[in-house]
């Protein structure tokens, strides 16, 4: 854990930077936790990128479950929306926070599991364009040119008026 816990703060640091200046859960707090998680997981680790897919998944879940937590009408449901950095954001119009951004992603995923996928490498997980090409088994072409569409079809569900 010594050795990839640095760089597991960092991808946390990076995560919460999107977040709003108040928010309560502090990458220390988020390596930890992700930590706790890992540590139970019962996963046969296959390399250095597996492992950071697998902590990027944790770490948008964390996020996720956090932002949810803190939506409910005990913790002030009617709060203010949480606003997310260009890295995690697709369009600089977008005002939506992490929870419709993982809504996003998983309406993404339903229609294309492999571009919600690489989005999550990317943003959450802080692979490189060849890791990720590398943990889905695809050319680094082949991420660009998913990345494109993903990122466009995220903006669409992101700034369309829900009708």
């Amino acid at each position: 854990m010594p050795v990839v816990y640095e760089q597991l703060r960092k991808l946390a640091a990076r995560c919460l930077r999107a977040e709003r200046p108040d928010h309560t859960l502090r990458a220390t707090a988020l390596v930890h936790e992700a930590y706790l998680r890992l540590v139970d997981a019962d996963v046969a680790w296959q390399d250095r990128v597996h492992f950071f897919a697998v902590s990027a998944r944790l770490l948008r879940r964390i996020l996720v479950d956090h932002a949810k937590a803190n939506h409910r009408q005990k913790r002030g449901g009617g709060a203010e929306k949480v606003t997310l950095d260009e890295a995690l954001l697709v369009g600089p119009q977008s005002s939506g926070g992490i929870v419709e951004l993982d809504e996003a992603l998983q309406r993404l995923a339903a229609h294309d599991q492999r571009k919600s996928e690489l989005i999550e490498l990317l943003c959450f997980g802080g692979l490189t364009y060849d890791e990720a090409a590398t943990a889905l088994k695809i050319s680094p072409a082949t991420v660009h040119r998913e990345l494109k569409l993903a990122k466009a079809w995220l903006h669409r569900a992101l700034t369309q008026s829900p009708s």
